[in-house]
Parts: structure tokens; sequence; C-alpha cells
């Protein structure tokens, strides 16, 4: 069954409470969970955690580049460790221990970015996080993942936790929607389809999977235009065999994150495409290379088209174009 609006479920968690809930459950029967954080465990959600866990969790202050050290060590030694940091500075400030210490010494560190994208709204640039997907595509040995709703983060978190790899996980502030009502699978690498459509093809990731699929329901309503809706939930590696499912008969693609429009998920799908001679009708919708304008998120995703409306009237154009 398709996702609707009408079969949408609300679940009135923001996906960092369904991290940090998920997170205490694995931790109660695995005394190897290690949570290292930058003073952010308020707003990483993790107090709950640090009151049922006092001897699991490492405060560091704010000092993102000894964050990612002791957690390559600890993960050295033997431990399930996760780094919790504003993405914006994590991605940035500790860049060089994420390299080096994490993927290059293939320790299975978890970063776990938080308030990614422009999730701190009015605090502005310096605390937006509109780049990590391209610095981070670029580097050898880890996996990027940015959830959709609480089922693809509670399966995130439990895979993350299992895996020998390091994983970077980027999570909003926002609540969530459930994106189907199915049991479904979820596999690092491998996208979810969660609506069916004959003309269009939208592919999301993240937070903007919610208004893609509001949009497409408003295309059909609106304009009779039936769209495919992708939640590409694994940025790297990105699932190919999908993007040539879905890009196989020629319909229109439209990609859509909260990331710059270098470097990210529009990029790394239109060059596989280019590279694979197909020639469907394309447009990347991110944010463009400007200063960024101040406001709330919703308004700054709002300037941006990133919105039910915006995304609905960039893809009737890309249709009719």
């Amino acid at each position: 069954m398709d996702a609707t609006i009408e079969n949408i479920a609300v679940t009135n968690k923001a996906n960092l409470e369904v991290f940090s809930a998920t997170l205490q459950k694995l931790a109660r029967h695995d005394r190897d969970i290690i949570v290292v954080t930058s003073d952010s465990r308020g707003s990483g959600k993790l107090v709950p955690f640090g009151q049922s866990f006092p001897d699991q969790i490492v405060e560091v202050g704010i000092a993102e580049q000894n964050l990612v050290g002791v957690a390559a060590g600890l993960a050295s030694a033997g431990k399930k460790a996760f780094a919790v940091s504003p993405a914006c500075f994590l991605t940035a400030r500790a860049l060089e221990q994420i390299k080096n210490d994490v993927a290059y010494s293939n320790n299975s560190v978890k970063l776990i970015g938080i308030s990614a994208g422009v999730s701190y709204g009015a605090l502005g640039s310096t605390h937006h996080s509109l780049h990590d997907f391209a610095v981070l595509r670029t580097i050898n040995n880890l996996i990027i993942v940015a959830p959709a709703d609480n089922f693809e983060t509670e399966q995130a978190i439990r895979l993350a936790a299992e895996t020998n790899l390091p994983v970077y996980i980027r999570f909003g502030k926002k609540t969530m929607p459930l994106l189907s009502m199915e049991e479904t699978t979820f596999e690092f690498g491998k996208g979810r389809i969660v609506r069916d459509g004959n003309d269009l093809v939208i592919i999301a990731t993240g937070e903007t999977v919610a208004p893609a699929l509001q949009a497409a329901e408003k295309l059909q309503k609106e304009s009779g235009i039936g769209s495919t809706v992708v939640s590409m939930h694994t940025i790297k590696p990105l699932d190919y065999n999908l993007i040539a499912k879905v890009a196989a008969d020629g319909k229109p693609i439209l990609t859509i994150e909260e990331h710059s429009v270098y470097g990210g998920l529009g990029e790394a799908c239109a060059s596989f495409l280019m590279e694979n001679n197909y020639h469907n009708k394309f447009k990347i919708m991110g944010l463009p290379d400007e200063y960024t304008v101040t406001g709330s998120q919703q308004e700054i995703l709002g300037h941006y088209g990133i919105s039910e409306d915006g995304i609905a009237l960039a893809a009737l154009k890309l249709c009719k174009g």
C-alpha cells in the first residue's frame, strides 16, 4: 500500500527521540555501547540515557576533535561508540579525525550528526549543516545515512550497532510521520519506494521525504500527475539499482535534500544517470550557493521551495517543461 496523508500515522516523535529510545533498549543488553557527547546530551535527547546508564556515557565538552578521537579509541578497544554532536560542527571541526581516526583506521565509530540541515534556523549559517554529505562522500570506508521517519531511524541505529564499519547518521529536529503502515525491510544502501506513480520520480532523503510525499499527493489531486516517491535514506553507498529501475522508462526525476545543491544526493544521482546514458529530464532541489536567508527552519526551507507547495510547483514545471 502506498503511503498517503490519510494513512500516515503521526507518532509525535522526532527521529532524535527514537534514536535515544532505541539506544537505551540496546544498551540494556549490551554494556559495550558507549555514548560520547560534546556538550550535546540535552540537544541529542540523551538525558534519559545518561540517567539510566551513567557508566556508558562520556562527556568531552565542546571539543569535537576530542569527541571523535575518544570515540575512535573506544572503538579500537572493542566498544560500540556513538559520537553525538551537532552535524555542522561534527563534520567540519572534526573532519580530520573522521577521515584518519575513524575511516582510514577502520574504527567502527557511529557518528551521529544532530540538528542537521537548517534545523537550528535563526542561529544562522554558522550552525547550518549543508556540507556534510558532500565532504563525507569523498571519504572511503564511511556509510552515510539520513533516516526519513521513525521506522528508518530505529532500524538504522540497530544496524549501526551491529556493523563493524564506520557510519555517519544525520538527524534533524522535527516530529516525523511514519511513511508506511506496512512491515518492510531496511538495509543500508537500499532505498525505499514509499509511493508508486507513472509520470514522475521524486528521490528524497531524510526529513525532505515527508514534504515530497505531500507534494506527490497534491500533484495527483490537482494535476493528475502520478509520482513515484523514493526514500533514499543511504547517500553512500547509493542504491544504483533502484535509481536504474525508476529511471528505466524515461520519467522526469526530481531530487530533494536539505543540503547544498553541490555534492549531495542530487549530484550523486546525476552522475550515475549521465555515466550510464540515461536521458531523463532532471532537477536537483536543495539550498543554492548563496548566503542563506535567516529564519526558522520552516521559513528557510519554504523560501527555497523545499515544501509541499514548492516541490509540487517544481515537479509540475519539470513535467510540463
